[in-house]
């Protein structure tokens, strides 16, 4: 590109593709939308663009289209997604990340505004009788199995359950969530710890959290995890928070959703692929047979971010600096070098997650359980908005069947 073009603000077609992560024809479409500015360079033979109006629109997100048939378009101030990450209440995921308590993120979910929250405790009648519910369960139960129990021990012992106002429902998210860590089985013998991604730690890995580093991986991971817009578990949670159903139905109802595998039991998917590279070599053999068999590989692509998601990487550079060396990230390197080469999609933050819970060292099925902890958060934000609506939502069908007689 000439100097001058790059100097007056304007870039060209491939360059403003790049950025946004689409496809050029893709560009063409938002100029007939009004959404870009176009202009012709004086060859006459390419088109520019603004780059600011690119940069602006690459920050912000793709513009979505109207819904289509068999869509439900609901409006929500909470996240807004965009080329390679997403932003709570406007505000750089990544970002958020790197620095922040997932209390604190957690409270700028539901409040909008930066307020240092109390330390979070649990009902201890409710830990109580989570952890007796527990009694007959199987010693090697994934902890997202757990959790759903979890969730309705902790509903039956909270008589402030069914106050939905933002006080109320914010309360009893701090306890909610509290409650879904503190009775989860021990992992370790370390002490008690204030804030809740060292908590879950203790719950999710057999040593204490002597890497500072990790413990921030962990942390980051909860935070890039917290709300991602309308997944189809908010999408649950928000219907039952439109029948004014309480906030425990309402993570009831999330956790019911989450657990596929095509959401949130996806990590579960990649850990099982990282566990099967025992060393690099390895990994050209496991990643092979998958296809061979007609499987899609987990832990890599994603419906929203199709050049990259940058969650995945964030994450994964956390890792990296946090436990160079490791033979577990050496493992995931190769599977990633592997996937490069066979050009299958860009890795996504399952993937990453696995990788996290291979080299912490975490117990199986930890990144569901991670995933869960974390996305109630955005649970509750997204019941908050339900709760100060009038109606319930009402999804419409399109009737295919035969004719009413």
């Amino acid at each position: 590109m000439a100097e001058e073009e790059q100097l007056s603000g304007w870039i060209d077609a491939k360059a403003a593709a790049e950025r946004l992560g689409v496809k050029p024809a893709t560009l063409y479409a938002y100029v007939s939308r009004g959404v870009l500015r176009r202009r012709h360079a004086p060859d006459g033979r390419r088109s520019l663009f603004d780059a600011a109006q690119v940069e602006e629109l690459a920050r912000r997100g793709r513009p979505r289209r109207p819904p289509g048939p068999g869509e439900l378009a609901i409006e929500s101030a909470i996240t807004a997604l965009g080329a390679d990450r997403h932003y709570y209440r406007g505000r750089d995921v990544l970002e958020m990340a790197g620095s922040r308590a997932f209390e604190d993120v957690a409270g700028w979910l539901w409040h909008g505004r930066d307020a240092r929250e109390e330390p979070w405790r649990a009902r201890a009648d409710g830990v109580a009788a989570a952890v007796a519910a527990q009694s007959g369960l199987p010693p090697d139960l994934l902890p997202l199995d757990r959790l759903h129990l979890i969730v309705a021990a902790l509903a039956a012992t909270d008589p402030l359950r069914h106050h939905l106002d933002p006080e109320g429902v914010t309360a009893t998210g701090r306890a909610l969530i509290a409650g879904l860590v503190e009775a989860l089985p021990a992992a370790n013998r370390a002490p008690g710890a204030e804030r809740v991604a060292e908590r879950l730690w203790n719950r999710l890995c057999p040593r204490p959290p002597e890497d500072a580093g990790l413990l921030r991986a962990f942390e980051a991971a909860m935070i890039l995890l917290a709300d991602h817009e309308l997944a189809a578990s908010t999408v649950a949670a928000r219907v039952a928070a439109s029948v004014r159903a309480d906030p425990y139905a309402v993570v009831a109802s999330g956790l019911g959703v989450l657990s596929g595998p095509l959401h949130g039991g996806a990590s579960y998917g990649a850990e099982r692929l990282l566990a099967e590279v025992s060393d690099p070599a390895s990994a050209s053999r496991v990643i092979g047979e998958r296809l061979r068999g007609g499987e899609r590989v987990p832990g890599f692509g994603h419906a929203v971010y199709k050049s990259g998601d940058g969650r995945a990487a964030l994450l994964m550079d956390l890792v990296r600096a946090a436990a160079p060396g490791h033979d577990r990230l050496a493992a995931a390197e190769a599977v990633l070098d592997e996937a490069a080469r066979r050009r299958l999609p860009a890795p996504n933050v399952d993937f990453s997650l696995a990788t996290l819970g291979a080299v912490a060292g975490l117990v199986p099925g930890a990144g569901e359980a991670l995933f869960a902890v974390a996305r109630t958060a955005g649970w509750l934000a997204h019941a908050l908005e339900e709760y100060g609506r009038r109606g319930p939502l009402r999804p419409r069908a399109v009737y295919t069947g035969p004719e009413p007689s």
